[in-house]
């Protein structure tokens, strides 16, 4: 069997005439065409006062921890399942992070466990919407509320482009939310990302923050007639390069999502028989969600069945790992934070989960991977 990777990123529409146009022109700078074309889109995509690329989740992310003013003596609540850059956006402005507990079924926040984690020093509650399902975001925007003080929510929603409840796309509720364009996320362009402003308030100083703090942007839109360094920021602001090639795939991002889509049912389907016998548990999705097949997953009866799963599928040339380890028992994540409960659905989803491969297209040979999955779990 030649081998089947986990991901792999695939053109589907016009992303190499964009490069193209840009080698063509010379124009590889930032603020051209093709990266206002991508914020046009996202803008219009989420109804948001506004969408600023970047280039990754990780500078949104901490974009995002600058325009919550994050200091020494925050603390920041968010789960311990996701990846280090959710946490090192608030830790490298100097906050106490704080972890708490995932709902067993969504594999999102708990809303009951950040309640109880909420005090009066909590600034940042961070969502992350782990397999593009939406987090209930009804119930964390309750206890943001219901503080004494204000709280931004932050929502990492870097696997939920194309993913929507009620109708509205997932990340609209958030005060802010981040996207990735990662080679691993459904919209694609190697390395991206992008900052959502749902929040007026935070609009024109997100400006700022992506130029490296100047008032440029005011320059550029001829509001002041010099720009000059007026804040802290950072060098978000991605290439003319970069932003031709996710152009391509936006505009694509309907064609690529049903056929991820696709895929994702055909796995949903296949593997039906191994949760009625107990062995592993499919995903979760609500009826008022629609899917973006970020991610097929299964949640193993025990970590040697999982380890042993993917042993044999890598034998096989198939490539299906597994995910995030805990942050709260990581030796960064012991110095940096703290955990609150006792993290047990962290660390059983850690230890028994596996991702089958997932890319546009996948859906051609995911029988090859379902019959070897039923094979070994036979």
């Amino acid at each position: 069997m030649s081998k089947i990777p986990f991901n792999k990123c695939v053109n589907a529409g016009n992303e190499l005439d964009y490069v193209t146009d840009v080698v063509s022109t010379g124009r590889f700078g930032v603020d051209g065409t093709y990266k206002s074309r991508c914020e046009t889109w996202l803008k219009d995509h989420y109804d948001a006062t506004d969408a600023i690329l970047t280039q990754s989740c990780t500078d949104a992310l901490e974009m995002a921890a600058m325009l919550a003013n994050i200091g020494p003596g925050d603390e920041v609540i968010m789960p311990s399942f996701t990846f280090s850059s959710t946490a090192n956006a608030f830790a490298l402005r100097g906050a106490t992070l704080v972890f708490t507990d995932i709902d067993p079924v969504t594999l999102n926040l708990d809303p009951k466990e950040v309640a109880k984690a909420v005090t009066d020093k909590t600034k940042v509650i961070v969502p992350v919407d782990y397999a593009g399902h939406p987090c209930d975001m009804v119930a964390l925007r309750e206890i943001a509320d219901n503080a004494p003080q204000d709280i931004m929510i932050a929502e990492d929603a870097a696997q939920a482009l194309m993913a929507s409840e009620n109708g509205r796309p997932v990340g609209v509720h958030a005060d802010v939310s981040t996207l990735s364009f990662h080679n691993t996320k459904n919209i694609a362009c190697g390395e991206g990302g992008a900052l959502i402003i749902n929040n007026e308030i935070y609009k024109k100083r997100s400006y700022i923050l992506s130029e490296k703090g100047t008032n440029r942007k005011a320059f550029f839109l001829g509001e002041i007639d010099k720009y000059s360094w007026v804040d802290i920021g950072t060098s978000a602001v991605p290439s003319e390069m970069t932003s031709a090639y996710l152009l391509g795939q936006l505009e694509k991002a309907d064609e690529i999502t049903l056929s991820r889509r696709k895929a994702w049912d055909i796995y949903y389907d296949a593997f039906a028989k191994l949760e009625s016998r107990g062995v592993a548990r499919r995903p979760v999705v609500n009826n008022s969600v629609y899917n973006n097949a970020h991610m097929f997953y299964l949640l193993l009866e025990s970590n040697e069945l999982r380890n042993k799963l993917i042993r044999e599928l890598r034998d096989r040339n198939i490539s299906a790992p597994f995910h995030y380890i805990p942050l709260h028992s990581a030796p960064a994540g012991l110095k940096l934070g703290r955990a609150t409960g006792n993290m047990a659905v962290t660390d059983k989803v850690s230890s028994t989960l596996i991702r089958m491969p997932m890319w546009n297209g996948v859906d051609q040979i995911a029988g090859q991977v379902i019959d070897a999955v039923l094979e070994i779990l036979d």
